[in-house]
């Protein structure tokens, strides 16, 4: 059984920072990009970064690039989002969500393929007060 586990949201000030996990089970881990979203209330599912397992390459999306990295233990099949320099726009549900890697793919382009997929996480509330 496909499993995706966020964890780490919380509620921090603005300028704070937050490190959110996505533990992965039941796949094999290095032949997924992982991703993550974020939803706001009224708002839109966004993606805003993906990681390629196989390769470490990386995607960002505008809002978050320069304050948040992505990265990814294999050993652990476990993604992080380090998220520093956090603004109160930055409220949302996270949720990480998986997909096959595709070779035809760019890592960034995989970020439209995971609306689709049916791996997903429950989601973590990050709430940034200013």
């Amino acid at each position: 059984e496909v499993q995706l586990v966020e964890s780490g949201g919380g509620l921090v000030q603005a300028g704070g920072s937050l490190r959110l996990s996505c533990a992965a089970s039941g796949f094999t881990f290095d032949d997924y990009v992982i991703g993550w979203f974020r939803q706001a209330p009224g708002k839109e599912r966004e993606g805003i970064s993906c990681i390629s397992s196989s390769d470490g390459s990386t995607y960002y999306a505008d809002s978050v690039k320069g304050r948040f990295t992505i990265s990814s233990d294999n050993a652990k099949n476990t993604v992080y989002l380090q998220m520093n320099s956090l603004k109160p726009e930055d409220t949302a549900v996270y949720y990480c969500a998986a997909t096959t890697q595709e070779g035809r793919l760019s890592t960034a382009q995989h970020i439209g393929a995971m609306y689709l997929s049916d791996y997903w996480g429950q989601g973590t509330q990050v709430t940034v007060s200013s």
